[in-house]
Parts: structure tokens; sequence; C-alpha cells
């Protein structure tokens, strides 16, 4: 098996040449018999009928021509002194099936008036019998035609020399061509393999453990866009690595931080260091509380990756949905003095949904939008394109734009100063798009500097 790519590709070029050469050859040597037979019909029918025009214009008629017609045909069939070649049937003496090729001189009534290939005087030619005809004119009018009738004309001694020296000459090319596709091959593999060589040595980088490779890209055609798209790939999968050492690192500490109170507590209580009260009692139980929500959140993430996120559909009506949400958050939006509201549009029909998931994805948009609004939140629901949208906007600071496109990524918090302490575990973004597309639609987020925060879900009306 060949394995070299080089090779491969050099051998494709020179058994191209090869193939393109042999089938010109084939075909020249193909037009070139013919050509050669057509011209010598053509010269001896116009000799032959310039002949008989002369005799007729000089007897008045054409009687009596049959001897120098039966010379004509005799020195074509010989062959002239000049090794012309005559009109024996190529590939061996006639059998029968057709008469022997010759010139036949016919009258203006088609009789013949000269013998030849087999007629005799008076004889008329079939139709199917006569290969070509030249007209014998005299003063404009027909006197009769000049018929060839039989095979193809055996080839001479200079045109079989002719024919075997442009076959070596063919031969000779198709050679030459085969050695200069090889040589051209060679040439243009060296910079046709190079970026699959380079992107060789990066795929081997990114075996060895250096994920964020890049390659050159050298073309627009389909190597530079595997090349630009490998390169994409190299830095997702780079990031993807980071986020996931990152998410590594922030879920243990943010597993560790409740576990190291409650085992503080624990401890302190056990060496009689600390009394036992209901206020250490619920704050180990609000800890432990928060790492069952992480422990649940992350178990929600692992559910989507691989499919498995169960919903349990039921109608639900778009503004019940969010006008319940909306309520059961009320009280903590009045202790912040923030104004929380919900519009729907009209008659939008039940739409098949997860009561509990969209509840906590409108809950953990809602607890975003608490922390960072500024005095109101407004919750809205209505139909897109034959879809149901809901969405909820703040008049908050706002989203960075640089860090807008990453805010679903798990355990990625826009604000980098505030710590997992708040009770927040920055998964919360990542569930909520994990359950939209687990329904089949869509969230994304826009924002605007110092003017709020929208998010917006898109669900399929028959989802």
């Amino acid at each position: 098996m060949i394995r070299s790519l080089t090779l491969k590709w050099v051998l494709t070029l020179a058994l191209t040449s090869l193939v393109g050469v042999i089938l010109i050859a084939v075909v020249f040597n193909t037009i070139t018999a013919v050509e050669f037979d057509q011209l010598l019909i053509d010269q001896a029918q116009t000799a032959m009928a310039d002949a008989a025009a002369r005799y007729y214009a000089n007897n008045g008629s054409l009687d009596g021509f049959h001897e120098t017609a039966r010379q004509m045909n005799d020195d074509a069939g010989s062959g002239d002194s000049q090794g012309r070649r005559g009109f024996s049937r190529r590939g061996g003496p006639p059998d029968g099936s057709e008469p022997a090729p010759g010139l036949v001189l016919v009258d203006g009534d088609g009789s013949v008036v000269s013998q030849g290939a087999g007629y005799d005087l008076d004889d008329q030619v079939p139709a199917e019998d006569i290969k070509a005809r030249v007209a014998v004119m005299v003063d404009g009018a027909q006197v009769g035609e000049v018929y060839f009738v039989g095979g193809l004309p055996e080839l001479d001694t200079r045109e079989k020399l002719y024919i075997a020296t442009i076959n070596r000459a063919i031969l000779f090319g198709a050679a030459a061509a085969v050695g200069v596709s090889a040589l051209v091959g060679i040439l243009l593999s060296r910079g046709f393999l190079r970026p699959l060589r380079a992107l060789t040595r990066a795929v081997q980088g990114m075996h060895a453990g250096q994920l964020e490779q890049r390659v050159e890209v050298r073309s627009r055609d389909e190597l530079g866009a595997l090349a630009a798209a490998f390169n994409e790939m190299s830095a997702e999968v780079a990031r993807a690595n980071q986020l996931r050492k990152q998410m590594t690192a922030d879920i243990a500490h943010d597993l560790r931080s409740p576990l190291t109170v409650i085992a503080g507590y624990l401890e302190g209580l056990r060496d009689g260091t600390l009394k036992p009260t209901p206020a250490r009692f619920d704050t180990m139980y609000a800890e432990a509380v928060q790492l069952g929500h992480l422990i649940e959140d992350l178990r929600t993430l692992s559910l989507a990756d691989a499919g498995e996120l169960r919903l349990v559909r039921q109608s639900i009506n778009p503004q019940d949905l969010i006008r319940a949400a909306a309520q059961a958050f009320q009280p903590a939006a009045e202790a912040r003095g923030i104004t929380l509201s919900a519009e729907a549009a009209p008659d939008l029909g039940a739409v098949p949904l997860d009561r509990e998931r969209m509840n906590q994805v409108l809950a953990n948009l809602i607890g975003n939008a608490l922390r960072y609004a500024r005095s109101h939140i407004t919750l809205r629901a209505g139909a897109e394109r034959g879809a149901i949208r809901l969405s909820i906007e703040d008049d908050g600071a706002g989203i960075p734009p640089e860090k807008l496109p990453f805010i679903f990524e798990r355990l990625y918090r826009a604000d980098e100063s505030r710590a997992s302490g708040d009770g927040e575990s920055g998964l919360g973004l990542a569930i909520a798009r994990a359950i939209i597309e687990a329904h089949g639609g869509t969230i994304q987020a826009s924002s605007a500097a110092g003017r709020g925060t929208q998010f917006t879900i898109l669900l399929p009306a028959g989802a």
C-alpha cells in the first residue's frame, strides 16, 4: 500500500498525462488514416473527372473513355513511379461482400461507361456501394459522375513510414510528458503538502498536551479553510480546557467553603469550645443547604450533557408562568426597593413545558436581575414568529460587551469581584441554557452599558 501522499500525487499526474497522450495518439492515428484515404480518393476522382471532361469536350460524348479510365484505375491500383498507394482493399483481398476499391465513371443516365471495380459497361451501380462521387462538368452542364466504390484503400510505404514516425514521436512525447508530470508533481507537492505537514505537527502537539496550536493560513481554498477551522478548534479546545481547570478549582472552592464552616462548628461543638445554640445550627443548616444546591446544579448539568435531562411536560399558559414567578420574588424586590412587574400579550395559548424546570430558569434569571437592577425589573411574555417569547429586563449597569459572549459558561462571573460566598455557584445561567435547549428553545442576552440587561427566551409553540 502506498502511504506517501507525495508519491500518490506524482503517480496521479503521471498516469493522467500518460492516458492523455495515449488518447491523443489513438485519435491522431484514426484521423490521419481517414484524411489520407479521403485525400487519395479526392485526388483520383478529380483527376478522372477532369480527364472525362476533356474527353467529352473533344469527342462530344464519353463513349470510348473506358480505355482511359481503365488505365487510370490500373495506375492507381498498382501505384505510380513515385510510390503513391493504390486502391487495393485494406486488410486483404475482397471476399465478395463488397466490390473491390476503384473508380467508376457513369454517364448522365447513371450507366457505367468505364470498366472498373468489378462493374462492366452499362451496369448500374447500387447506391449502397457508392462511397464518394464527383460530377463531370462541361460548359456548366453535368455530363456524368465519377464514383468511388469498395473498401478503404491500402496505405503505401511512405504513409506507413509517416505514421510510424508519428507514433515514435508520440511515444517519446509520452515519456517526456510523464517525466515532466512527475517533476511538476514533486515541485507542486511541496507547496501542496506544506499546510498538511503543519497541521500534522499541530495535531501531534495537541496530542502531547499543548492544546493551543495555530497553523498559518496560506490560501483561501479548501486547505486554507481546513487550517482556519483547525485554528478555531484549537483555540476552543484550549479555552474549554482552561474553563474545565477553572471550573474544577471553583467547584472545589465552592464545596470546601461550606464544608469548612460545618466542620469548624462541629469540631467546636464536639470539643465543647462552642455551645449548641439555635443560631449556630441555623448557620450549619444554611451551609448544608448551599452545598446541596451546588450538588444539585452539578447533577442537572451532567444530565443535560448526557442528554438525559428528563422533562415532565404539561400545558402551561406563559402568562401564568411569568406572573407566578413575579409574585414569588415580589417580597425580595420590595425589600430592595425594586419594582417587579409582569406583562403578557393576550391569547398566547398553553405551551407544553416542564413547570418545575421553567420556574428554575426564571428564578435564576430574576435572581440575577435583583442583584444588579437599580429601580425596576420587567417580565414579558409574547409571540414571535410562531414561537413564545419570554424576556426578563432590568435597568442595572449592564454587562461589558467583551464578557457578554461568555456569561452562559459554567462558573463564569461577569463581575469578578463577586465571590461564591454570596450563595451563588455561578452555574445558574448555564443551567438555564441547558433547560431551555432541552425544551427545543434558545436563550440570548443583550446588554447596554448603563442601561441594563435583557434575557430573551424563545420556545417553540408546540414544544
